[in-house]
């Protein structure tokens, strides 16, 4: 037993050693949680306190799971047969089949997975000849998963108005389809084993009683049902109950927008009368700078739980903060001190470059691929290979090229038009006989697969003839429009992320239209240049793709980065309305739940932290002037180097005032003593967003002329003259 103990510290080993009793873990990030878990387990059946079968421990990810388990048989000589480990689904699916008859299940039932439900749902609109343009498939997707995640069946809903009233309806044909042919999607795991568990007692008495201990990892990502299932097992915290051992971190509870509810933690602390709260506050990843920027950040948020990290490492480098020109100015940037860093002798794979919305890893992946630096996207697909894009550049490739068969194949039925499968069959076989391509050969078909396809084809025709003038990135906007791309995915739950990449293809156009100098007015060309972009385009999705074993720098959104450690950590776009996100300013507890999603990001470094911003920043196709984000201004002074543009670490002058960043003061050259529009270095000037400021230092020539400009609350910019609309005061 004292070998269980002998390498935890003592908020660990309280954990571990806790009374059969209710209690609430908050494990801080990097604080050894996995480790108290399995160590708790193995200290309960060593104890004699329960046999491994009355032991049920539920994780988030089969990954979890399979090393909870290895970790604990490892501690208890094997003895772990019995007891149950796994996610909420997969336990619910073990209790279904142990259970069918009584759930109302075949035997052999079978489950649909996201895509599986997302067809099923297609064939149900099909048989019932409903308009899925009306009701989009994957939005009546969400709409059931949603009820059903909240413990809603179609006879509960509320409906105020036909169009969810016919959706309820929908939602209850869909039920029966699903019945008559013993299929369960996800979310119904959970909801039948709910219902199970509720309505017949001699089932729930069983599992009552033979689980003496639940323990629950990752609590704070917990939804409302998955919390109600807890507490059924648990005998709702009364007596004679299994006492329920909660692990998780109120801090890092960032899955909201999943249902999850990060009030069960209080919930449960006051419910079940839970008598030990125990925070696990060494950290053991971090250095003490990055952990007291963590700290003063999350600071910010009320009705906080309370942790405070520290650890034993020393307080390590300062935090470097660097505000570029503009996002491609932070890119390369960023860049840079990759480069140097390498040269230095970090792995490339000890490096991550974090951000908060899947579109910002557009410019970051064209620096990557521009100097030559092998990387791999985690948790979703590089920018050029994401199924928005790809459907656009098809689209593209065909105005491009109208005999481009595999673009013509790719969004001949996309958004869906009508065009079924026996019209595209008898194309190839058109096709196939004349020695044509699939465009050519619609002229040869007859009957009702020619006007199927007929629209298709005016629209690329159209298409070729209204963007033969236009510029490169208006032609990309024209084509996002007139295709129907945008209409469709703004209908999908989770469209917006999928519309903020098609923007950010638009602002990929402009910048190459710019790299490639040539003159705005020669830009379409006609198509010329849109035939180099779509080049360029399959040149960045198919070059540097890192193999598994290659040493490569490390892309994901902060959401995907959740759970894992890196020694360096880039964070960029750390500007309003992007970090904070926008749409979260407008939401109750947004603003909360970004603030804990920019604590989770800083506390993913083990060494260093490199965090940045851009005064300019082209979002969806045009240029924004952007405020630095709050996140940076909650960062004590102390702990942070700010970074001067053009040099790499080196430290400027303490910031002062309203905290925003301050630079040396640039050289008067000669080119900053005579820049354009008269203007000079003490000049009082007036912006028109950041409003009054003092020029304090220049730097360029011509239309490449800086000035850096202090705003006061504001503060201190650099803006390229030739764009910032200054006005003299």
């Amino acid at each position: 037993m004292s070998d269980l103990l002998a390498h935890l510290n003592p908020s660990q080993a309280q954990a571990v050693t806790l009374p059969d009793e209710h209690a609430l873990i908050l494990a801080g990030a990097g604080s050894g949680k996995t480790r108290v878990l399995t160590t708790r387990i193995a200290w309960l059946i060593h104890s004699g306190a329960v046999s491994p079968a009355g032991i049920l421990a539920v994780t988030f990810t089969n990954k979890a799971a399979r090393e909870m388990r290895l970790r604990i048989e490892a501690m208890v000589d094997g003895r772990a047969r019995g007891m149950w480990i796994g996610t909420f689904h997969g336990l619910c699916n073990r209790l279904l089949r142990a259970h069918h008859r009584d759930a109302g299940l075949a035997a052999l039932f079978q489950i649909l997975d996201v895509a599986d439900q997302l067809a099923a749902i297609k064939r149900l609109l099909k048989a019932l000849n409903v308009d899925s343009d009306r009701f989009p498939p994957r939005e009546l997707l969400y709409f059931i998963n949603t009820h059903k995640e909240a413990g809603l069946r179609p006879h509960a809903i509320e409906a105020h108005d036909d169009y969810t009233r016919r959706r309820v309806e929908l939602y209850q044909e869909y039920e029966a389809q699903c019945q008559r042919e013993s299929v369960v999607d996800f979310a119904e795991l959970l909801l039948r084993c709910h219902e199970l568990l509720q309505r017949n007692e001699p089932v729930r008495r069983h599992y009552q009683q033979r689980f003496r201990h639940i323990l629950v990892d990752e609590f704070q990502d917990t939804n409302a049902l998955q919390y109600r299932w807890l507490k059924l097992l648990a005998a709702e915290g009364g007596e004679g109950g299994a006492a329920l051992f909660c692990v998780g971190d109120d801090d890092q509870s960032i899955y909201r927008f999943r249902g999850a509810n990060v009030g069960n933690m209080r919930d449960f602390e006051r419910e079940f009368h839970v008598r030990h709260l125990i925070r696990l506050e060494q950290n053991y990843r971090s250095h003490g700078n990055i952990l007291d920027a963590a700290n003063a950040i999350i600071s910010n948020n009320g009705n906080r739980l309370g942790k405070n990290l520290w650890t034993e490492r020393g307080e390590g480098e300062p935090i470097r903060v660097f505000e570029a020109l503009s996002d491609g100015d932070e890119a390369r940037w960023i860049v840079g001190e990759i480069e140097t860093l390498v040269r230095e002798g970090v792995a490339r794979g000890d490096i991550a470059l974090l951000y908060r919305a899947n579109a910002q890893s557009r410019a970051l992946e064209h620096q990557l691929f521009s100097s030559g630096i092998p990387y791999r996207v985690h948790g979703g697909l590089r920018f050029f290979e994401r199924q928005e894009i790809k459907h656009a550049l098809a689209y593209l490739r065909l105005i491009a090229n109208a005999d481009d068969d595999t673009a013509f194949m790719r969004v001949v039925n996309f958004p869906a038009r009508g065009i079924g499968a026996r019209s595209q069959e008898l194309l190839l076989d058109a096709a196939r006989a004349g020695g044509a391509s699939l465009y050519a050969a619609i002229a040869a078909l007859s009957g009702r697969s020619a006007v199927a396809l007929a629209p298709f084809h005016r629209l690329i025709e159209d298409l070729r003839g209204e963007t033969a003038a236009l510029p490169l990135p208006d032609l990309v906007e024209h084509v996002l429009e007139r295709s129907g791309l945008r209409t469709h995915y703004q209908t999908e739950k989770e469209g917006q992320d999928r519309l903020e990449n098609l923007a950010e293809l638009v602002t990929a156009a402009r910048n190459f239209s710019v790299e490639a100098q040539v003159a705005p007015e020669t830009w379409g060309a006609p198509h010329g240049l849109l035939a180099e972009f779509l080049n360029h385009a399959s040149l960045e999705a198919g070059d540097h793709q890192a193999g598994a074993e290659e040493d490569a720098v490390q892309l994901m959104t902060i959401h995907a980065a959740k759970g894992l450690e890196f020694d360096v950590v880039f964070l960029g776009g750390l500007e309003e309305e992007l970090f904070p996100h926008g749409n979260s300013l407008a939401e109750s507890g947004g603003l909360e739940e970004e603030r804990r999603l920019m604590y989770v990001a800083v506390t993913r470094a083990r060494k260093r932290l490199y965090l940045s911003c851009a005064q300019e920043r082209v979002l969806h196709g045009q240029t924004h002037y952007c405020l630095r984000s709050r996140f940076l201004d909650e960062i004590p002074q102390s702990l942070v180097k700010f970074l001067a543009r053009g040099t790499q670490r080196s430290a400027s002058a303490a910031p002062s005032g309203s905290g925003a960043v301050s630079r040396p003061r640039a050289p008067e050259t000669a080119s900053s003593r005579g820049l354009p529009g008269g203007l000079r270095i003490g000049q009082n000037v007036r912006h028109p967003r950041f409003g009054y400021g003092v020029i304090v230092a220049a730097e360029g020539g011509g239309g490449d002329a800086k000035a850096q400009i202090n705003f006061g609350d504001a503060g201190v910019k650099w803006l390229l003259l030739s764009a910032a609309k200054l006005e003299t005061v």
